[in-house]
């Protein structure tokens, strides 16, 4: 609820990745494209996409106008979304990079935080308190925010959260709520969490693109809500941005505890993939680096092309590889948040000015309106992203939101806990509901045997032609222009089939063969057998054909020293004058032999 499941996306690169558009100087006026794009991140829950786009802005030569709009069911969430974009966006005077990053970890991920994080929240809800209820001070700091399609009870709602940040006598006990969720979930097996937790990781998440993760820092991360962890911290305050469904009651207020993941973590978003290898290294299943380590490098790095519009070189020595370590967790302790200085410094500093972008803040109830295919956001979105707990939302009337031309990526529930069998049945479904709206794969799916934290569709004019799809669903066998190998096998099938009926001929033909060249003729067929396998073949096809082939030469052999023990059973009782001239035989060999000798 409080972080996505999937990587951080530059939605605007896959943009035009997606209908292969060029990025060079002076190709919007050659190719047509879009001088402005429409983006809408649908229950995206923090502002990833936002970040990671706004970064890599710099790096495009074709810079179109970005409209984005994000859409949450929580005011809570939006509140929290506008605190961790406005912390992106600090100016570079407040913060030096490792503070922000680790600032901006402390907030988005951690249930306690430390002192100096709790004091920021404080301080920069005031500064957004202000710029809600006032408009001149929201052009004067973020004249990027537009908060115009808000009706006034999420206006409300933001001033509630915002007030809720304060320090206050009411204490947000996040401890308790987070411990008692857990025995909700675990109910028996809480007593054994540890495995459980242990599990869930070694088991699932790793299976499923998160081997980033490591064991000490996700059971941390279940036991008590911390997922990230520096030796020189300590996590003492609670992180009140984690309060949902507030309700004013009097001079206190109310709320529904905890209410977000406990199963995945905040890991998704920043820290599973890097631009540098060697963060992912492990030895025998032990990473050097933890998903820590890789978001504050990721963070790091878009902070400072936030800032600079420059290329990031990171700093091997603030990396600390803590993958494979031990580190001492001391007991959680929880203070008295009142003890916060009300003279405190105020964060009211304008935010790093990005050109061309706006950030649109809209009504939750604007989701049902593009259900309906609300006539207002007909044909609108050239980019909508949408969480899988959004996905029954969507209907056919959802998609003539969605441009003639427009990309359509879709959150799979790859990074949850739930059993395989119900993310195959999800993405099965999903894939089939957007080719019924008139959507096609970016990407050939099916002949792709990976894992997808996302589905990206896109949206195409009617052209003619339009009615074949880019990508058959024939089987793999059958698409030789996609895998060449298939194809040859597909293609050398025939002269497979040809050597099977001359092997079985072969071993027809032997059965009649005296044991010497019957073991002749076996040895030359074992030994084509153990040939090497033909550039054209599958392997696990060879090497089923070798185990039949293998097989049927064991029950060929068995067949055949039955019948040549039968034959000379046989023979041994119809003439019993054949023992008699063979002792006779050995006899005279033998009385030849002593003469010899004594000769």
């Amino acid at each position: 609820m409080f972080w996505g499941l999937s990587s951080a996306l530059d939605l605007y690169q896959e943009y035009i990745k997606a209908f292969k558009l060029p990025d060079e100087p002076g190709a919007a006026e050659a190719e047509g494209q879009p001088a402005e794009l429409n983006m809408l991140i649908c229950g995206g829950a923090d502002p990833r996409h936002v970040i990671r786009t706004l970064a890599k802005r710099y790096t495009h030569a074709v810079k179109p106008k970005l409209n984005i709009y994000l859409l949450d069911a929580c005011v809570e969430i939006m509140a929290r979304n506008m605190l961790l974009l406005g912390l992106a966006l600090e100016p570079p005077d407040s913060f030096s990079l490792v503070c922000k990053a680790h600032l901006f970890m402390d907030i988005y991920g951690n249930s306690l935080m430390r002192p100096s994080s709790h004091h920021y929240v404080a301080a920069k809800a005031r500064t957004l308190l202000n710029m809600i209820c006032d408009g001149e001070q929201l052009q004067r700091l973020a004249p990027m925010l537009n908060i115009e399609a808000l009706k006034y009870k999420e206006r409300d709602g933001l001033e509630m959260a915002f007030s809720y940040w304060q320090p206050q006598e009411q204490v947000y006990d996040i401890q308790r709520y987070w411990e008692q969720r857990v025995r909700a979930l675990l109910g028996t097996r809480y007593d054994h969490r540890q495995g459980a937790f242990d599990w869930d990781l070694s088991m699932t998440l790793k299976d499923r693109e998160a081997q980033q993760i490591c064991s000490q820092e996700y059971r941390y991360w279940r036991e008590s809500g911390v997922a990230f962890v520096f030796p020189e911290y300590e996590h003492c305050k609670p992180n009140k941005t984690f309060a949902a469904g507030l309700v004013r009651n009097g001079r206190a207020y109310l709320h529904r505890g905890y209410v977000g993941d406990i199963q995945t973590g905040p890991f998704c978003g920043f820290g599973l993939r890097s631009s540098e290898e060697r963060l992912h290294h492990s030895v025998h299943g032990e990473n050097d680096f933890r998903a820590t380590d890789v978001t504050e490098r990721n963070l790091l790095e878009l902070f400072h092309e936030l800032q600079t519009q420059t290329v990031y070189e990171h700093d091997k020595t603030i990396s600390r590889r803590y993958g494979a370590t031990q580190l001492l967790m001391t007991p959680l302790l929880t203070y008295n948040e009142c003890d916060t200085n009300e003279t405190q410094l105020s964060y009211d500093k304008p935010w790093i000015t990005v050109p061309d972008v706006q950030v649109h803040f809209i009504s939750p109830m604007e989701m049902m309106e593009l259900q309906k295919g609300a006539p207002r956001w007909h044909d609108f979105f050239d980019v909508a992203f949408v969480a899988y707990n959004y996905y029954s939302f969507l209907s056919k009337e959802f998609f003539g939101a969605l441009r003639a031309q427009s990309l359509f990526v879709l959150e799979t529930k790859l990074l949850t806990v739930e059993r395989r069998e119900h993310i195959q049945k999800y993405e099965a479904t999903a894939k089939e509901f957007l080719k019924e709206a008139g959507l096609r794969p970016c990407i050939n799916y099916q002949a792709i045997n990976a894992k997808n934290m996302q589905l990206k569709y896109k949206k195409t004019p009617h052209e003619a032609g339009d009615g074949v799809d880019e990508f058959s669903e024939e089987p793999l066998e059958m698409m030789s222009n996609e895998l060449p190998e298939m194809g040859d096998y597909a293609n050398k099938k025939p002269e497979i089939q040809i050597e099977e009926i001359q092997d079985e001929q072969q071993i027809e033909s032997s059965s009649n063969k005296r044991p010497a060249e019957l073991k002749e003729t076996q040895d030359e067929q074992q030994l084509e057998v153990f040939k090497e396998t033909p550039m054209g073949k599958n392997t696990e096809q060879v090497d089923q054909e070798k185990e039949e082939q293998g097989q049927q030469y064991h029950e060929t052999e068995q067949r055949e020293e039955h019948e040549l023990n039968k034959e000379i059973s046989n023979e041994k009782y119809e003439d019993p004058s054949n023992d008699f001239e063979h002792e006779q035989e050995v006899l005279s060999d033998e009385s030849e032999y002593h003469d010899a000798q004594s000769g």
